[in-house]
């Protein structure tokens, strides 16, 4: 395919806010592309050039673009970064000043581009800046105008063309069958192998059985499972049992550990809940792994900063900060992390995915080695007795952790999916003299909150430069719905740093992937990104806020009393709670 036949997709792909537009556009595209490029399209089509574990990344910034753009267009930078503060958008400068410069057609194919934007992203060493600047120059002198508005904002993250993984799942079912009857099996697919590329390739070439021979591989991040919310200690036993194992809920960082063997070199990667590649944030995790006496393995866990002489644990706000890129070996020694493991997924070269959790629970203790400190076993214990699970349920509080995990003995490993397999007790909102009895009061759970905007401050928090949050949550479709405002139960501190983030995160237009309400819209939009923990007295209904919102006449969801537990660094828009959580909540919610 032509490059400049995609970027008039691309171009139809930005005009439009349906999602069922955008899914047809989509399958469009696939359906004309050769099976050899379905995979560098798909991470284009996402404005990537791999999946985001892969870490691949230009370091390039909007400042070194301009320069690019300045010397493709033979143009003084001071001139273009003026006309960039008018037009407000590298993608549509670029546009203008191709235009300017006569360049209406290219012959360039999608793989001469990737390919070549491919090699600028991996120079690195001595003079690697200017190469990268004079190569990105190069392709864009080669470009049309509409393919240059495209490729200007890969480099710097913008594409701004409103979908995900999620819609082009859809599209591959909609390019195979017509309609989206063939989605859960190319999501099954991609929960386990989560390389969008991959997974188009696979499905342009070989239709759904090619997907039938897919298997989890070490090296290649598996989604994470998740557990579902229940209020009271008899839903967990129905839903779960009526016999359970046991694990206390720790408040730390998800964590899936890789080994196995590459061309006679012993590997380590770890990958955090959303997929994002952390091996190099955690050095003593990797050595730990790299002692374990397996040929390949992949684990899921849960990482922690944890004193074994106290038997204590770090509060959550302290184990994020290890979370970071630079100064890493000073954090490690300052706090060193344990990795406290729940499950085995892979065991020298089989997938185990598939097997009864009391079977993997079995073959992981006789796999972990019981003196290390660094990879440890979560606690476990089997039982069918309600009181049981009550007073468990408070031990764990007790301890300063979050709740208790019950798990479906039976059930296999589900990957990328919340079910009713492993159900999770917190006590967040919980009146502790209660919980032996089994009950939770209020919700059963945190929400984790997408930041949508900022309203601008009165008064005392005038000076903080916002005064207030617009809240949402995820859709199952990818775009983002109203929830409710957030202005009350944050310090001065929350404040002065919430207005950190939203300078750095704010956008001059709503993203159209967001669906509010004119009513309740924002002085200031920030692109999906900031996640925020969020503690409320119960879900409402409003309707000024979209979330579960049916028809113009209908009322959606809304937070009564919310508050701010904290920022959640570790995680994307993605891990965000989405409106069925919500609506499941809010049922929860009547019945308790």
């Amino acid at each position: 395919m032509r490059f400049s036949e995609l970027a008039h997709y691309l171009e139809r792909l930005e005009a439009t806010a349906s999602r069922n537009d955008m899914t047809k556009i989509l399958a469009e595209v696939y359906a004309k592309a050769g099976h050899d490029e379905t995979d560098k399209l798909s991470y284009l089509l996402l404005g990537e050039l791999t999946p985001s574990y892969r870490g691949v990344d230009f370091q390039i910034a909007e400042k070194m673009m301009i320069q690019i753009l300045a010397s493709a267009y033979e143009m003084s930078a001071a001139r273009v970064l003026n006309q960039f503060r008018r037009k407000g958008d590298l993608g549509d400068l670029a546009y203008e000043l191709a235009e300017s410069a006569g360049k209406n057609s290219s012959s360039l194919n999608v793989e001469d581009v990737y390919d070549r934007l491919r090699a600028v992203a991996e120079d690195a060493g001595t003079g690697s800046q200017e190469r990268k600047k004079r190569a990105m120059a190069d392709i864009l002198q080669a470009l049309d105008r509409t393919s240059a508005k495209y490729v200007a904002r890969i480099p710097v993250g913008k594409m701004r063309l409103g979908f995900s993984e999620a819609t082009i799942l859809d599209a591959l079912s909609l390019m195979l069958k017509g309609d989206k009857s063939a989605r859960p099996a190319i999501e099954r697919a991609y929960n386990v192998m989560a390389d969008i590329g991959a997974i188009a390739k696979r499905v342009k070439k070989g239709g759904l059985a090619s997907l039938s021979r897919l298997h989890a591989e070490p090296g290649t991040p598996i989604r994470p499972s998740l557990a579902e919310r229940v209020s009271h200690v008899a839903d967990a036993m129905k839903k779960a049992g009526p016999e359970v194992g046991l694990e206390e809920k720790l408040d730390g960082l998800r964590m899936q550990v890789h080994v196995w063997h590459e061309v006679s070199e012993r590997r380590v990667s770890l990958f955090s809940r959303n997929l994002e590649n952390t091996t190099a944030m955690f050095p003593e995790i990797v050595a730990a792994a790299r002692r374990l006496k397996v040929k390949s393995i992949i684990l899921d866990g849960e990482a922690i900063g944890y004193y074994p002489k106290t038997g204590t644990f770090a509060p959550f706000q302290e184990t994020v900060q290890r979370k970071r890129k630079h100064d890493v070996a000073a954090f490690a020694e300052k706090l060193p992390l344990s990795i406290f493991v729940f499950d085995l997924l892979y065991l020298d070269g089989k997938s185990l995915l598939d097997r009864p959790f009391r079977e993997r629970r079995a073959m992981l203790e006789r796999t972990l080695p019981r003196e290390d400190d660094t990879v440890r076993l979560t606690t476990f214990e089997v039982t069918q007795d309600p009181a049981r699970v009550g007073e468990a349920l408070a031990e764990s509080v007790g301890k300063g952790l979050e709740g208790l995990v019950a798990k479906n003995l039976d059930a296999p490993y589900q990957p990328g999916s919340r079910g009713f397999h492993w159900v999770k007790l917190k006590a967040t909102t919980a009146a502790l003299g209660n919980l032996r009895g089994g009950g939770i009061k209020g919700l059963p759970d945190t929400i984790d909150c997408i930041v949508m905007g900022a309203y601008r401050g009165r008064g005392k928090r005038a000076a903080f430069g916002v005064g207030g949050f617009l809240l949402g949550v995820r859709g199952k479709d990818g775009r983002y719905f109203s929830l409710s405002r957030l202005g009350t139960g944050l310090s001065d501190d929350n404040f002065r740093e919430a207005h950190r983030r939203v300078r750095m995160l704010s956008v001059k237009e709503q993203p159209k992937e967001y669906a509010v309400e004119k009513e309740t819209a924002p002085h200031i939009w920030l692109k999906p990104s900031l996640v925020v923990e969020i503690l409320a007295d119960e879900i409402t209904l409003s309707p000024r806020h979209t979330a579960g919102k049916k028809g113009a006449d209908g009322k959606g969801y809304s937070l009564r009393f919310p508050r701010l537990v904290r920022f959640r660094d570790d995680k994307k828009a993605q891990d965000a709670t989405t409106d069925e959580e919500v609506a499941k909540m809010f049922k929860m919610q009547k019945k308790t």
